[in-house]
């Protein structure tokens, strides 16, 4: 029995080993087609053509009931449905073809719309995050072949705008629960600790955003007459911003718990510094172990300013100022709660009677996974033997709201997050990667998971 689970696992690797070039070709092909969710930014035609890329690769990977169904936010999501034999399990496979802004393209060592090679590594704006993982499922899928399926049931769900946050998705898990209804749902919207390393992520922070303005003025004055006490709204917003952290780097918000402790795997300092890119001689902020930092605690980071650039500006004073900020959310503390911790906080701590207004974007619940069902188990296996390593559980300090919809919808369905974005891959920055072997490791898990479950 053993010599015969041993010469199925060999035959697959061989099979995902052999699509590896396809599945380049895959990339290349997804990673030119600019899907960005924005109108002001990217043509809707293009996520469209994204699309309808995805709904036929699937098609033809054999799942024959594949269609385009328009989200309450105006996009397009990819839903395919191969129903399960009496009495078989039935898995979804998740992933999204929208990506990221490229950003300055000078950033970039090659072209972020042309899937290039660089290293062993292949480079383009969502070759990992998420198309790398698009084309993941469609690898798995393919060497298997309808034969390797057996009985089980495949649903497949490719987002349009999970980057953008708009809730298309979400609100369509309500409005249409069967479309996703399935014993094992897998979001391959996450990673590896480290490549070669398969992890599976139990926990996700959620997010409650907001931007604020500072008005102290009616309108510019001149820096030199009236610089001292007459209040700059910059420097107030500026304050304001400061209050968010001690100083040592811990979140400061009033009446926001941050002293959660992770129980899970640890994040050591080395591998989060290399990780994370922190300069030779900068020390990392907050206190407790990383892991509680980045994975069971709220954290507050400012994601831009609004003033006037240093290139140009004038000897003047400035009327107004405003910041967003990110505030992320762990599992256990209500983000709606949060929000309103930290706007009352931006109220609070705003300096010299500065008006204030804050603009609230909609929130992104954390999530905890239940991990012990027996498709998690199965998962676990499969993984182990793919990367021929044991598997770890890890936090992700990113929000996947559509967790949290599907767990509300489907209570009995099992929620397991992996896939190819490990920390190298550097998504939503210039020069986003994939590690081919992480694609190839992860398809293969999925094909073994797939087969045995179709086996009943």
């Amino acid at each position: 029995m053993a010599e015969s689970a041993s010469a199925v696992t060999e035959e697959l690797s061989e099979r995902v080993r052999r699509l590896m070039a396809r599945a380049r070709a895959d990339l290349a092909e997804l990673v030119a087609i600019p899907t960005l969710a924005d109108a002001r930014q990217v043509d809707p035609q293009e996520c469209l053509r994204g699309a309808q890329w995805a709904r036929d690769a699937f098609a033809a990977a054999g799942i024959p009931r594949t269609d385009l169904v328009e989200t309450a936010d105006g996009s397009v999501a990819v839903v395919g449905h191969r129903p399960p034999a009496p009495g078989m399990p039935t898995v979804l496979l998740y992933s999204h073809y929208d990506i990221q802004p490229a950003g300055d393209h000078a950033a970039w060592g090659s072209d972020p719309f042309t899937l290039t090679e660089r290293d062993g590594r292949w480079y383009g704006r969502g070759a990992a995050d998420c198309k790398g993982n698009l084309v993941m499922h469609l690898t798995a899928l393919r060497a298997l072949g309808d034969d390797g399926l057996g009985g089980v049931g495949v649903r497949v769900i490719a987002e349009g705008s999970e980057e953008m946050g708009t809730g298309g998705l979400e609100q369509l898990v309500v409005e249409r629960p069967e479309l996703f209804a399935a014993d094992l749902i897998i979001i391959a919207d996450s990673g590896n600790v480290a490549a070669g390393r398969p992890t599976l992520t139990t926990s996700l922070r959620g997010n409650a955003n907001v931007d604020v303005e500072a008005e102290t003025l009616a309108g510019e004055v001149h820096s030199g007459m009236f610089g001292g006490p007459a209040p700059d709204a910059l420097a107030a917003l500026i304050a304001m911003l400061a209050s968010l952290r001690s100083d040592n780097g811990d979140t400061t918000v009033d009446g926001l718990d941050a002293s959660g402790v992770w129980q899970g795997a640890e994040y050591p300092e080395e591998r989060f510094r290399g990780d994370a890119g922190v300069l030779e001689g900068v020390d990392l902020v907050g206190s407790g172990a990383i892991a509680d930092s980045v994975w069971a605690r709220p954290t507050a980071t400012v994601l831009g300013i609004d003033c006037p650039p240093v290139v140009g500006s004038a000897a003047a004073m400035q009327p107004r100022a405003s910041a967003r900020i990110n505030l992320r959310v762990p599992p256990g503390t209500d983000p709606v709660a949060a929000q309103d911790a930290l706007v009352a906080h931006l109220h609070t701590h705003a300096p010299w009677g500065a008006r204030v207004r804050v603009e609230r974007e909609a929130v992104g619940r954390p999530f905890l996974a239940r991990t012990d069902g027996p498709g998690y188990a199965a998962l676990s296996d499969a993984l182990r033997e793919a990367f021929g390593a044991e598997v770890e559980y890890s936090g992700q300090g990113g929000a996947i709201p559509l967790c949290t919809a599907l767990a509300e919808q489907h209570p009995e369905a099992e929620i397991a997050l992996f896939g190819v974005e490990e920390p190298q891959c550097n998504i939503h920055a210039p020069n986003e990667s994939v590690d081919p072997g992480e694609i190839e490791r992860c398809a293969l898990a999925e094909a073994m998971l797939l087969r045995r479950l179709g086996r009943g």
